[in-house]
């Protein structure tokens, strides 16, 4: 099967071009098209591929477009990227395509890439977890025209108290803190980063009480992410894994 693949869905990374994977830049290099996501990915991504490659923006294309014009090139024995950013497993419309792609027989493989809310907490330089604090980290939305399940709805998972990423949802700043006040306390630390890892990255910090304000100030209505949680505030305590009485065997 390996052989047979020549359509590779990548994960283009959350904007700086350098955090794109070794083996998504050496696809890049092979393709004779690359499909991309281009109202959410920096273009400078499309210069590792080849001058004489095709690049189509699927900004204006519809699912049928899009797949229809990778099967056709695939069929024609012609190397496929569909290029996605962040990691293509978080909210990348991924299993749309592929099901048309394994209804028309059509091998394909899936290429990890760096997702914007780890580039997010890298931008903040916290761990999303803490010992003593949180091991669990939520990806979640808040529900738009996109539906969410009852049981996921943000006071629900608030409950938890774990680090959180509110993803797609910051043009309803609002109705997230009033969710998340449902289970949080108003001084959690939170934060929102504009564009993480991009030139024009911006970050803004603050506690639940006072989060929707800074960022309404700030002028941020999309292509943001909100984390809220203990762990990407000031305190912290140190791992057990560099103590000097712990055990070798994990270490990394």
């Amino acid at each position: 099967m390996r052989e047979a693949t020549t359509i590779h869905f990548v994960g283009g990374g959350p904007g700086d071009p350098e955090l794109i994977t070794v083996k998504g830049m050496r696809l890049l290099k092979e393709a004779d098209l690359v499909v991309f996501t281009g109202s959410l990915l920096d273009e400078k991504v499309i210069e590792y591929c080849r001058k004489d490659a095709e690049a189509l923006n699927s900004a204006s294309m519809n699912l049928d477009e899009i797949t229809g014009v990778m099967i056709r090139a695939a069929r024609e024995g012609k190397k496929v990227v569909r290029l996605h950013t962040g990691d293509p497993s978080l909210y990348g419309a991924l299993r749309e395509q592929t099901a048309i792609l394994e209804k028309e027989g059509v091998h394909y493989a899936v290429v990890p890439g760096v997702s914007s809310a780890f580039a997010s907490a890298a931008a903040l330089k916290r761990e999303f977890t803490m010992p003593g604090v949180t091991q669990t980290v939520i990806f979640t939305r808040l529900e738009g025209r996109t539906p969410v399940p009852e049981a996921e709805r943000l006071s629900a998972l608030a409950a938890h108290n774990a680090t959180i990423c509110v993803f797609l949802s910051v043009s309803m700043i609002d109705k997230v803190v009033e969710e998340l006040l449902k289970g949080y306390s108003a001084d959690t630390p939170a934060a929102c980063v504009y564009k993480a890892s991009w030139e024009d990255e911006l970050i803004v910090r603050g506690a639940l009480s006072d989060i929707a304000g800074k960022v309404k100030e700030a002028g941020i209505t999309r292509h943001a992410l909100i984390i809220v949680g203990r762990a990407i505030g000031d305190d912290s305590q140190a791992s057990l894994l560099y103590d000097k009485g712990f055990s070798h065997g994990y270490r990394g």
